[in-house]
């Protein structure tokens, strides 16, 4: 019979499954992309960001509901991955 007062919270955490976890943050050269590609995608992830939405560079339209910001969010993610990947180079550099 177990103590009432004692809450069981599981096992500890395994230390493999967190640094799977932080693969998240790696940057894609590390993942067999050339990091040429990867600044090449992130320009064009800014350009597409900057644009305004006049519609000349749309790949979704905007009013459609939840899916129209999608394509917005992909250059995001691009831009982003950019970003890291310069910083890790600065770093190991």
């Amino acid at each position: 019979m177990s103590d009432p007062k004692i809450i069981d919270i599981g096992k500890s955490p395994d230390p493999k499954e967190d640094r799977l976890r932080s693969n998240i943050f790696e940057p894609l050269s590390k993942r067999g992309f050339p990091r040429w590609l990867v600044f090449a995608l992130s320009l064009l992830g800014l350009i597409y960001i900057l644009n305004p939405t006049f519609g000349l560079i749309e790949f979704i339209p905007d009013n459609l509901p939840i899916i129209g910001n999608l394509d917005e969010g992909a250059a995001f993610l691009l831009v982003f991955f950019g970003l890291l990947e310069f910083l890790e180079g600065k770093k190991n550099a």
